[in-house]
């Protein structure tokens, strides 16, 4: 990048940090990998997880679920103490606060206990991810921003995969438990550097802080994420569901009249009336809906279909990182040259493609098909994920950095919730659906969780198989008319994903600015 075409602030005008802001930013990165891969890696184990530690399909999905409904909820609080306190701090509490629940998850005795201690990890890594954007945000001048996020959105997809990459060895080598304790070194390595080169910053004219404003934020935020968590799980037409996901809606729209009423908002409200702001939070929201829900069930389409190795299914989504790593940092040239607007709705047109694709996806899928079709959303995703950040970023005042990565980390993770729930939901009820009677071939107690998904299905055969007896044979039977209806789920899923990306695409083309012409 040439400075005759982004032009760089007299020295005097530099922000502080700039001679270092390459190390910064790559400091940067490995805090955003730690916090990625801490949650990701997990999907690759859970297989593992419902054997060894003989958990129910509930406690898997609250095993993710503990992690984005604390993160989620605390993201926004954790934005506004860093702009007050200063996010170099904000990001050393984070780090120790995640490598501690990373230590205690890996030596969980029940599925409860690491519940419990993936919340805590929660805690910290809604710590350091909005802080790794306001940071990157005070480091960069404008002129080089849109790159610095192209490459920070870049190494958020190199995590995606990488996660699943790295449990899936670390499970051919070691204990379920060992896959936790990948991020401590990381973690460890993640202190140095902000030791090291990371400039303080903080918004040097806070005011007093909004204390309803955050407590609202949080009870809001946690309403809407367990409402959608529990309804993927368990029903949408139950209490517990809606109760909470209603409560959590009225708690937002108070949020919007007391930060419009009170004279020291913790979120200036008004932004969302941009469009550069308000279309990127919703293009990004849909972009995480079909990134978490397509990774939860293609790991158990790879696993129990496929009948990979955790190590075969992690390679095997290395194709979505690498898209996502090598199209997002390029994109920020393409968005000034096209405009975020034509640049984010040509990434949502692969994204449906992509996932119209996965039509074509059976249990004898040729294997190059199946690393084409992944490698073609992630291009996509890669598209999208840049320069809808940077347009919100670029809205945010620098002071309010925090605040604003804040924002544009909760729509990911909401986005990603409704996903996992949404499609997690459709997915199991058409699984079940498909499945019928056959599941009868399996003793009593066995049937309901097998019918399940795919995985719990496959492992009861195996229980059934190696008890022996008269349902032995009856249940090993069963393995086929199982992937079929996992397939056949996998692929009514997949067109709900394709449509939720064309949407998608219509909102941006609508809503989102086109190119900035210059004067």
């Amino acid at each position: 990048m040439s400075t005759t075409e982004r032009p760089v602030p007299a020295a005097d005008q530099l922000p502080p940090g700039y001679e270092r802001r390459w190390w910064v930013l790559g400091t940067m990165i490995v805090c955003l990998l730690m916090v990625i891969m801490g949650n990701t890696i997990l999907n690759v184990a859970l297989p593992t997880l419902q054997r060894e530690l003989d958990a129910t399909q509930g406690e898997l999905q609250w095993a993710i679920d503990s992690y984005i409904l604390v993160f989620a909820g605390l993201l926004f609080s954790w934005g506004v103490i860093g702009d007050r306190i200063g996010r170099r701090k904000v990001l050393l509490a984070g780090l120790t606060i995640f490598a501690i629940g990373s230590v205690l998850a890996a030596f969980s005795d029940s599925a409860l206990e690491l519940i419990g201690w993936r919340a805590l990890m929660g805690v910290g890594g809604a710590a350091i991810q909005p802080a790794t954007l306001a940071v990157i945000t005070n480091v960069f001048p404008a002129g080089e921003r849109g790159r610095a996020i192209g490459l920070w959105a870049g190494a958020s997809g190199l995590a995606v995969a990488g996660g699943p990459l790295a449990g899936g060895l670390v499970l051919e080598h070691f204990w379920w438990g060992a896959v936790f304790l990948l991020g401590v070194p990381v973690a460890a390595v993640g202190v140095v550097g902000v030791l090291t080169v990371v400039p303080e910053s903080k918004d040097p004219d806070p005011g007093r802080l909004d204390v309803p404003g955050v407590l609202l934020s949080i009870a809001a935020l946690v309403g809407v994420v367990y409402g959608i968590i529990r309804g993927g799980s368990e029903g949408w037409g139950e209490l517990q569901t809606w109760g909470p996901l209603a409560a959590g809606v009225v708690l937002l729209a108070v949020f919007v009249w007391w930060q419009r009423r009170t004279a020291h908002p913790a979120l200036d409200v008004s932004l969302f009336r941009n469009p550069a702001f308000s279309a990127a939070a919703g293009a990004l929201a849909l972009n995480f809906f079909a990134l978490q829900g397509a990774t939860f069930y293609l790991v158990y389409y790879l696993q129990g279909v496929r009948g990979y190795s955790p190590l075969e299914s992690g390679a095997s989504l290395v194709p979505v990182a690498l898209g996502i790593a090598l199209t997002a940092p390029r994109t920020s040239r393409l968005a000034e040259r096209f405009g975020a607007k034509a640049v984010c709705a040509t990434g949502f047109t692969l994204i449906a493609i992509s996932f119209a694709g996965i039509q074509l996806l059976d249990a004898d899928a040729p294997v190059w098909l199946v690393l084409a079709d992944l490698a073609l959303q992630g291009v996509g995703m890669g598209a999208v994920m840049a320069p809808a950040t940077e347009s919100i970023m670029s809205v945010v005042p620098r002071e309010k950095a925090g605040a604003g990565a804040a924002v544009n980390n909760a729509v990911r993770q909401v986005g990603g919730a409704l996903g996992v729930a949404i499609l997690g939901s459709v997915l199991a009820t058409s699984y079940a659906n498909r499945l019928g009677d056959d599941v009868l071939a399996l003793p009593a107690g066995a049937r309901d969780q097998a019918g399940e998904s795919i995985v719990a299905t496959l492992a009861a055969v195996q229980d059934a198989e190696a008890a022996g007896g008269e349902t032995a044979a009856a249940a090993a039977a069963l393995v086929d008319p199982a992937r079929e209806a996992f397939v056949g789920a996998m692929h009514l899923t997949a067109v709900g994903t394709a449509g939720c990306a064309v949407v998608a695409a219509i909102v941006v083309l609508v809503w989102l600015p086109g190119r900035r012409r210059t004067p």
